[in-house]
């Protein structure tokens, strides 16, 4: 079996409660991490801490909202409590306010950028300060979007905040290199998150997965594979990079004709 290198390490999963977060939760935990499971939802972060145990690896629950900035050093103090100090922090939280932009209001795009970028800028200083005293190094990866790296109709406020977060991605990665802590991110296309089932009808995502050449959306777990990789030593020299995961999708030229 390959070694990841995070036997022992210590992670701090954001937005861990369901989805995208939960695989994140059960891969770094059954990679040997011990994990720290950051959820605002009390029943969510004790599922998946339990789950993870369950499963032969060690999770602890963690509240904390890290859509503050005092959330988020509630969450990387708590971490460091239990853990010992934090080694790999990941961030899924993320919402969107979708329209037109002739249409959104002040308040759409204020809300767009808090709700995907400014937490992120938070726990990369909280947790990058944090990895840096204690000498060791570190990796940061966080969840972007396909939206942020092509246009898409109503995305307009969130994917001006996913592209900010590409941006603050490669800053990241170049200030904090000398300290060996990598950064990174994993751009999704559609994913089977209970977040997309609820607002989709099943004939959408049908449509959807017509136009991915692999021809499905994504499940939770192969974004959560993805950020294994970027946590974990087989990435040791990837930093500054979003790795886009969306079967195909932006690769293909929306006007060719298939066969």
């Amino acid at each position: 079996m390959i070694d990841l290198g995070l036997r022992g390490k210590r992670a701090l999963v954001a937005g861990a409660g369901q989805g995208i977060g939960r695989a994140t939760v059960l891969a770094l935990a059954a990679a040997g991490a011990r994990v720290a499971c950051v959820e605002v939802e009390p029943a969510r972060r004790e599922a998946v801490a339990r789950e993870a145990c369950e499963a032969g690896g060690e999770a602890v629950p963690v509240e904390a909202d890290i859509r503050t900035r005092a959330g988020v050093a509630a969450a990387v103090e708590a971490t460091v409590a239990a853990l010992g100090g934090v080694d790999v922090a990941v961030d899924i939280v993320g919402e969107a306010r979708w329209g037109r932009v002739l249409e959104l209001s002040d308040d759409d795009w204020d809300a767009s950028f808090a709700l995907v970028l400014r937490h992120v800028f938070h726990l990369a200083q909280v947790a990058g300060r944090r990895m840096v005293s204690q000498g060791s190094g570190g990796a940061l990866v966080s969840i972007g979007s396909v939206s942020g790296l092509s246009s898409a109709p109503l995305h307009g406020a969130y994917g001006a905040a996913k592209a900010g977060l590409v941006a603050l991605t490669k800053t990241l990665a170049v200030e904090l290199a000398a300290s060996r802590i990598r950064v990174n991110s994993v751009a999704p296309g559609a994913v089977l998150t209970p977040r997309l089932l609820a607002v989709t009808t099943p004939e959408r995502r049908e449509a959807s997965a017509r136009a991915i050449p692999m021809g499905r959306l994504a499940t939770p777990e192969e974004i959560a594979s993805a950020v294994l990789f970027l946590a974990s030593d087989l990435a040791s020299y990837v930093t500054g990079q979003t790795l886009v995961v969306d079967g195909g999708a932006m690769a293909q030229y929306p006007l060719s004709l298939r066969a």
